[in-house]
């Protein structure tokens, strides 16, 4: 415990941070997430970050025209988002005061993302390879919500941060003070090249299945879903999984949960 605050004295005196603090992300929800998380840069600054990069991505998209090609393509995604958003307030009230955002990018990768704060972009390719049912769609986005809500990309910046220090470099120190360590550069690595950790996507497999159920998508769809990405694997990684590692026990542990989400998907359905 001794180390930890003198780490977050460090950090805090490197890039002008209140400290360290351990939180509380999220609502535990009726999956019973619970895991608390030390975080080592604020949420704002995170949140600023995420949309400086996102901006960029839509940028480049934009002018490779690129960026809703497909009208009712992007009128999909974005109706099947929309019910999901309407379901963060049950683990985080605050995230309907976001400002959410989403878009599809014309690209044949297999991928999507949602940043801090709610900036979610799916690929068409995603949707089109693997010929996405919309309550498949549903467990694609849920999923990259919930790493938004649990913020798992500011508990990543954190760590990289954490051991950056633990490398006991004085010029590591130093680095950290320059434009706050290109933060929006550190979150689009986040997102786009590191691997989440297989608690996060536990948890977001989790969250996304509960975020699906309570906005009336069938969460079966989440085993045909990644049964789907794990086939297309076989045939080279996909994008998606190049970040969101595939695991052996995904499915079990969906199956295990069913029964927890599958009254609030009927719950949904009568309404």
């Amino acid at each position: 415990m001794a180390t930890r605050f003198f780490l977050c004295g460090l950090i805090a005196a490197a890039v002008g941070l209140a400290g360290c603090e351990t939180v509380s992300t999220t609502a535990p929800g009726a999956i019973g997430v619970a895991r608390k998380q030390v975080m080592w840069v604020s949420e704002a600054d995170v949140e600023q970050s995420a949309t400086q990069a996102y901006a960029l991505e839509m940028s480049k998209a934009r002018q490779a025209g690129q960026l809703n090609a497909n009208p009712p393509q992007t009128e999909r995604v974005r109706a099947i988002a929309g019910r999901l958003i309407k379901q963060t307030t049950v683990f985080r009230p605050d995230a309907a005061g976001w400002a959410w955002d989403v878009n599809v990018q014309e690209n044949k990768e297999l991928n999507a993302y949602c940043m801090p704060g709610g900036k979610i972009m799916v690929y068409s390719g995603l949707i089109e390879q693997l010929k996405l049912s919309d309550a498949e769609l549903a467990t694609v986005i849920g999923h990259e919500m919930a790493h938004a809500l649990r913020e798992h990309s500011r508990e990543a910046v954190s760590r990289a941060y954490a051991q950056q220090l633990g490398l006991g470099a004085l010029g590591a120190i130093a680095g950290l003070g320059q434009d706050t360590m290109q933060l929006a550069g550190m979150v689009s690595n986040v997102t786009f090249t590191l691997p989440r950790s297989r608690v996060q996507e536990s948890e977001a497999d989790s969250v996304g299945l509960e975020l699906m159920a309570r906005a009336g998508y069938d969460p079966h769809a989440a085993l045909s879903l990644w049964q789907k990405m794990g086939q297309a694997s076989q045939n080279g990684t996909p994008a998606f999984l190049s970040t969101h590692p595939s695991s052996s026990t995904r499915l079990e542990d969906l199956r295990a949960l069913l029964p927890r989400v599958l009254p609030l998907y009927e719950a949904a359905a009568r309404h």
